[in-house]
């Protein structure tokens, strides 16, 4: 069973494809992106808006600090 639906490539495509010409940008900052990770994130993030495949986002793990 696929993971990923076919919405989640498109996007992600489109993504990366604007990340290659420059023109790809973050968030409120509205800062470049130059990262393929994050260019891959941004697209997955759009496709789940879209109503796409896409699996729940992970949670990372709270580090706790000893006192």
């Amino acid at each position: 069973m696929a993971r990923y639906g076919r919405k989640a490539r498109s996007k992600v495509k489109r993504a990366m494809h604007e990340r290659k010409r420059g023109t790809l940008r973050s968030g409120r900052s509205g800062k470049r992106v130059k990262s393929r990770k994050q260019a891959i994130a941004i697209g997955l993030s759009e496709a789940r808006r879209a109503g796409g495949k896409v699996p729940k986002r992970r949670r990372r793990k709270s580090s706790r600090r000893k006192k």
